[in-house]
């Protein structure tokens, strides 16, 4: 009976030790691995073969109507004189348009008064034939636009610049993690999870002046930078 009960005994200690024993290595595959979060970048540089212009007509007149007036037929002919260049309708916005009055007496302690008004258009054009872009500039300037406030170029079909800038991001955030837990150490793990950042192609900008300082318009395109950003957390292997 003693034999019995001992052995009894001994099964349920065995059951217990081995439920605990379960129970531990259960609990110790539950905790998270540990993890490292990087952010890599991508950078690709591109030949553009698109600009963006934008121009604009000012003109002064002693009545809003007169000023508008002058700002119309200056406006129709540079418009008229894009076309000519190869510009088509699509590609030119009229993006700002204005008339303010001319006020007077500020600096006299006078009363203020209207002393004629300004008019204001601008217009922003899309150039696709960039070996005429400083033909189309002239050409403006000589119609009226007396006014440049911005050149810029970009591609006109930036996704597989984008694409290889993501593919370059995601290859940095890699490098980045596989260095700084080697250096620790430890072993790169699989991808918990990836996030994009945002990204963009950077203009090139190249002036902003008045347009009657301008002659024949040099332009150099240089090259537009296409860069993406990519958030990516692996586990770390011990």
């Amino acid at each position: 009976m003693r034999i019995v009960q001992a052995a009894l005994i001994a099964t349920l200690l065995s059951a217990t030790a081995l439920t605990a024993v379960q129970a531990q290595t259960t609990a110790l595959s539950q905790i998270p691995a540990p993890q490292i979060t990087v952010t890599g970048e991508g950078v690709v540089d591109g030949i553009p073969d698109i600009a963006t212009l934008s121009l604009g007509v000012t003109t002064m007149g002693d009545t809003a109507v007169v000023a508008m007036a002058a700002n119309t037929d200056a406006l129709s002919a540079v418009m008229a004189r894009l076309k000519s260049a190869g510009i088509a309708d699509r590609d030119m916005q009229t993006t700002n348009l204005s008339i303010n009055p001319n006020w007077s007496g500020y600096d006299s302690g006078q009363r203020q008064r209207i002393d004629g008004y300004t008019a204001s258009n601008q217009l922003t054009v899309r150039i696709r034939d960039l070996d005429g872009l400083g033909a189309v500039l002239d050409a403006a300037i000589q119609d009226g636009a007396n006014t440049l406030n911005g050149l810029s170029f970009g591609l006109s079909e930036p996704r597989p610049a984008m694409d290889a800038a993501r593919k370059a991001a995601v290859e940095d955030a890699r490098a980045r993690a596989t260095l700084l837990v080697e250096a620790a150490g430890a072993t790169l793990g699989r991808i918990v999870s990836i996030s994009e950042g945002g990204g963009y192609s950077a203009p090139q900008p190249m002036f902003r002046q008045a347009a009657e300082t301008a002659g024949a318009v040099p332009v150099a395109a240089g090259e537009v930078a296409t860069s993406a950003s990519v958030t990516i957390v692996f586990e770390i292997t011990q």
